[in-house]
């Protein structure tokens, strides 16, 4: 022990420190690698984790912008990668150590989807697995990945993808889970030949959209700081490049990033014309306050008061920064919620949902959900908008909200919950966004719920129902 110990100092390196490799540490691709385990082994979200890390080492412009490639085309991939690297390697994936198998998957991706020289994305991945796992199993990456790069993605795709299995095809072209692919396909409904378009749009890299709080921030305010106005919402921004938090107006928190199918059902629920009163209005699960931060200044610049809810506290926390003082935030159970009821004006639902309507932001849910998921939330979303239901007064109006478009989070919910409800109209939701948008905003069905998709209005895969309580 004393002459290893001894050799050790001898050498420079401390007991038990990593072993020097002999070229510096590749930090872009070591940030992306560990973010990518974060997301694997804690549940860590990489839009949240992603930026956090890049502050902390220092990572700007380009290497920022290829950390944030690395990362998030390693995790839309996977599927397809996962398939390619089955063929490369002599033992089954499973029996890969999943850090291996993750330095495996991000050197597919430099050499399959992006412009990375093959021999430096091989070199690079080869020394990133010498540093994590060993050099011994750094020759088995080595061997596997110069196996990968001897053909380009649209070959493998020819290889590895079941030309007689029409979802198996485009599950691995695409890097879908097949049961998504099936669930998106059936939610197109008659225009189910836009599968392979709203698939692709779902691996696109999003682009960054603001929001102007209303009384605290204009349009104006963000375009002159170098964003340019969005499609739709009258209260949207498009950010071209560029860090938002260096924008002044977000970075007090008068604007803040959020998805224009976001803002617009926000929208659309203070847009619904009410008779009688409309001065208390709710928000029942509003973390982490996107929605409500919105739907604050569209309350406060009425004279109304907004009661943003969520269940739990540090969520709730998250909502107090978004909103502004006029807004009271409580720790609520919203399915056996302390209110009276017909307590509330208007009232946004955002139910908790498989979130597959947001894969294009955060790529790593289609790999953490699975059908049972669905059997899971559908008795909350149920409960939660019989809640709501009772929560609005007769007159006003719930938007019933989520971001999947997967028929048993959507209409199905829905008509289970108004079957027994004839005290419930059901409102012309495309109608209502479409007076609502600065655009000619089409293409969310033909209603009473409306549906955003991804490939038609590069938005996330929103749904929205209004539904009016008439007695």
């Amino acid at each position: 022990m004393g002459s290893r110990n001894a050799r050790t100092r001898r050498a420079g390196r401390r007991p038990g420190a990593p072993r020097r490799t002999g070229r510096p540490q590749d930090l872009v691709r070591r940030t992306a690698f560990e973010v990518i385990r974060a997301v694997q082994t804690r549940d860590a979200y990489a839009n949240l984790l992603l930026p956090v890390r890049l502050r902390e080492r220092g990572l700007t412009g380009r290497d920022a912008a290829l950390a944030t490639e690395l990362t998030y085309g390693t995790l839309r991939g996977r599927g397809t990668y996962d398939a390619v690297l089955e063929v490369c390697s002599d033992r089954p994936l499973r029996r890969i150590d999943e850090p291996l198998l993750d330095v495996l998957r991000l050197g597919a991706h430099q050499l399959l989807g992006t412009r990375i020289p093959p021999h430096a994305a091989v070199g690079t991945a080869v020394e990133l697995a010498r540093s994590v796992v060993g050099a011994g199993r750094a020759g088995f990456a080595n061997a596997v990945l110069r196996k990968v790069a001897t053909r380009d993605l649209k070959a493998w795709l020819d290889i590895v993808a079941p030309p007689d299995d029409e979802l198996g095809r485009l599950s691995v072209t695409y890097s879908h889970p097949r049961w998504i692919v099936s669930a998106l396909r059936d939610a197109l409904g008659p225009a189910r030949d836009e599968i392979e378009a709203l698939l692709a749009a779902d691996n696109d890299r999003p682009r960054v959209t603001l929001v102007a709080k209303p009384g605290r921030a204009t349009v104006a305010e963000l375009v002159e700081a170098g964003a340019e106005p969005a499609a739709w919402s009258p209260q949207a921004a498009v950010l071209p490049e560029g860090d938002p938090a260096a924008i002044e107006a977000v970075a007090a928190g008068r604007a803040a990033v959020q998805d224009e199918a976001s803002q617009l059902v926000t929208l659309a629920l203070a847009a619904v014309p009410l008779d009688g009163p409309d001065g208390r209005w709710l928000d029942m699960c509003a973390g982490p306050g996107g929605k409500a931060g919105l739907l604050s200044g569209l309350a406060g610049g009425r004279g109304a008061r907004l009661l943003a809810c969520d269940l739990q506290e540090h969520r709730a926390a998250l909502v107090r920064q978004a909103v502004d003082d006029r807004t009271a935030v409580a720790v609520a159970d919203g399915t056996a919620p302390p209110w009276r009821p017909a307590s509330f004006d208007r009232v946004l639902l955002d139910a908790p949902c498989t979130g597959l309507g947001a894969l294009r932001r955060r790529p790593e849910a289609r790999w953490r959900r699975d059908p049972s998921a669905l059997a899971e939330l559908g008795p909350l979303q149920r409960a939660l908008l019989a809640a709501a239901l009772e929560a609005v007064r007769p007159g006003g109006v719930v938007a019933y909200v989520t971001c999947s478009p997967h028929l048993a989070e959507t209409r199905v919910v829905v008509d289970d919950v108004l079957r027994d409800r004839p005290d419930v109209q059901r409102l012309d939701a495309p109608a209502v966004l479409a007076e609502t948008a600065r655009g000619e905003l089409t293409g969310l069905g033909e209603g009473p719920y409306a549906q955003f998709w991804p490939h038609r209005h590069g938005t996330d895969a929103m749904f929205l129902a209004l539904l009016r309580r008439t007695g």
